[in-house]
């Protein structure tokens, strides 16, 4: 069967075409609320999809759909609720934005730095057309992509975006559909890409009328946040239509130049063809299509390769996953933590091996999991893992929100920075790490239902318990909550903050620039632990080879002997005085045979001058 559109498409001329997936109902009518009320029925095909075409609707239209009687539901494919989750769906012409963006060809995976923001939290004013006012900031810094948290229209006015329940409307209080343009529009005229992140394993509680229409969740199977979304039993098809179209209303209407699946994990289909292997196959065809090139990477806590293994080996063929099993093993060295799911690392051979395969469980046993965990992925492509050092859940989701640069030394900052941007994968940065920012980072709700709200910060409560966090969280409901988890832009400019802003912009710049660390690459690597708490990290190509060492102990440790033969020069080092370091110990030119001394915490890159 085809893959049918649904939503409210404007075909120009006063005329709209209305397409709503409703398999069980037997009558449906489209309710035109304004400006000229009315109510048309719309007729059923076979395969339970509605449709009309309607004369005298014009962008801006509000419509409902009349399911019952007396039952009245906003468009499960809206593009737009400007009166928020409970109210009427708004038409919209997606033909009449102005893009500026015709050369715009991408940034290639191996250019990729990306910068995970949230809208709401980024800017004071925390919208859209506010953050195009940062953006020299980010190009200044070296960024070349921004990631933005879901958009998908979520209950109230601040949200963490996970609980939307909308997927095809943009946010109202962002700035709606016209300023996620204008946002997209700005980034490529930057030269920045545009990464979204979006949410197929639930919807959020509030104002999710999805089952009010059709069978798109499951009992089959339980999630974290309950029911599952139907991805393989009765009319799964049309269920997974819907979001493998929204993949493509992204790309097609906002163009949106690569989507983060959150939590595939919890994306549960037992079909022969699991759903996100259609979903890289339908996207693949519209790139081919499009002569562009929208990827796809994934959130998943299975450590398993077939996630972006090609599908010609049995994979799904995603483009990319974020790389837990890095930060955890980069985190627990420089925090000591060792709570929660913390407890299966700590030991700086992980980090090493982190470096050279990716997944640090390739099915050992997992002391935290009570199981073996994991598959190999030492054939996986460099370019098929995002790491980072920090990202909105490991902050977020600590009780109290605290950010690395809370919890560690300024020389630690520099160090968790130097192996994020040393690594052969892609770097991603949550806002504000960069610059050493403060202010935490917290989980915040405006649900307009009081009982759910109370329930979710129970839960959360609930959830602290694992780590050993205790006492009292801050409310998730609470204003002052959110105005807490705003970056605080003047703070770049104090003396400290603003020395670690200019020594990530260097590490950056080093990146680019030395072909060794440019090129996404883990076969030409070496990563090994020197004494106990010193890794060396060792990369090259063609005749460029740069070297590494990273101090993780909170003393200073001599290197005593294994150093890479060959004649060194100093390229970068954290503890000089210019990036506010103690001094430091290790000369400017280094041989094999010398002994040199890190400072605690201390990184310091080399390239070969020899060859």
């Amino acid at each position: 069967m085809n893959r049918m559109k649904t939503g409210a498409t404007y075909l120009g001329n006063g005329r709209c075409q209305f397409v709503v997936w409703a398999p069980l109902l037997n009558q449906l009518a489209v309710k035109i609320v304004s400006p000229q009320p009315r109510s048309i029925p719309l007729s059923k095909d076979d395969f339970g999809y509605w449709q009309i075409v309607v004369e005298r609707v014009h962008p801006g239209a509000l419509y409902l759909y009349a399911i019952g009687e007396g039952v009245e539901r906003p468009d499960p494919a809206s593009g737009a609720q400007p009166e928020g989750v409970h109210g009427p769906s708004a038409v919209i012409d997606h033909r009449d934005f102005e893009w500026q963006d015709s050369g715009w060809r991408g940034v290639p995976p191996e250019e990729l730095i990306v910068y995970e923001l949230h809208v709401g939290a980024f800017t004071p004013a925390g919208s859209f057309d506010a953050v195009i006012t940062r953006l020299d900031d980010l190009r200044r810094l070296g960024v070349t992509a921004l990631e933005i948290m879901p958009v998908a229209q979520f209950p109230g006015e601040r949200n963490w975006g996970y609980d939307g329940v909308y997927p095809y409307a943009v946010q109202n209080s962002y700035g709606g559909p016209e300023g996620l343009k204008r946002l997209v529009n700005a980034c490529h005229r930057a030269g920045l890409a545009v990464i979204l992140d979006v949410v197929y394993n639930h919807l959020g509680p509030e104002g999710n009328y999805l089952n009010c229409f059709a069978p798109y969740f499951t009992e089959k199977y339980k999630t974290p946040w309950g029911n599952a979304i139907n991805f393989d039993g009765p009319y799964s098809y049309g269920v997974r239509d819907y979001f493998i179209n929204n993949a493509l209303h992204w790309f097609e209407h906002y163009h949106i130049d690569g989507l983060r699946l959150d939590a595939t994990h919890a994306i549960l289909d037992h079909s022969a063809r699991h759903f996100l292997q259609e979903l890289a196959e339908a996207v693949a065809i519209y790139s081919d299509e499009c002569g562009s090139n929208y990827c796809l990477i994934a959130e998943s806590d299975l450590n398993d390769k077939r996630i972006t293994s090609s599908i010609k080996t049995g994979g799904y063929g995603l483009d990319g996953q974020w790389c837990d099993d890095f930060h955890h093993s980069l985190r627990t060295l420089l925090t000591g933590e060792r709570h929660g799911y913390y407890e299966d690392y700590g030991r700086i051979e992980q980090l090493a091996k982190a470096y050279r395969e990716g997944f640090v469980y390739s099915w050992q046993y997992s002391p935290h999991r009570k199981r073996l965990y994991g598959s190999s992925s030492k054939d996986l492509p460099a370019e098929r893992f995002v790491v980072f050092s920090q990202n909105h859940d490991q902050v977020g989701n600590r009780m109290l929100g605290e950010r690395l640069s809370s919890m560690i030394s300024f020389e630690a900052q520099k160090l968790a920075a130097c192996a994020v941007l040393m690594s052969p994968y892609v770097p991603l940065l949550f806002m504000g790490e960069e610059y050493g920012e403060q202010s935490p980072f917290l989980y915040f709700i405006s649900h307009e239902d009081d009982g759910l709200a109370r329930a979710v910060h129970e839960g959360r409560k609930a959830e602290f318990a694992a780590f050993n966090w205790h006492g009292e969280p801050p409310d998730p409901r609470s204003l002052l909550t959110f105005k807490q988890s705003k970056l605080d832009w003047e703070r770049r400019n104090d003396e400290k903050h603003k020395t670690l802003l200019a020594f990530y912009a260097a590490l950056i710049q080093t990146r680019k620039t030395t072909p060794a660390l440019a090129r996404l690459n883990k076969e030409n690597l070496e990563a090994r632990v020197m004494g106990d708490t010193v890794l060396c990290l060792r990369r090259w190509e063609t005749h460029n080879q740069v070297m590494c060492l990273m101090n993780f102990a909170a003393q200073p440790v001599r290197v005593d002997a294994g150093l890479p033969k060959g004649d060194w020069g100093k390229l970068l080092d954290s503890a000089d005085a210019a990036w506010g370091g103690p001094g430091s110990a290790v000369p400017q030119t280094m041989s094999a045979d010398r002994q040199p001394t890190l400072q605690p915490h201390g990184c310091v890159i080399f390239s070969r001058i020899d060859e």
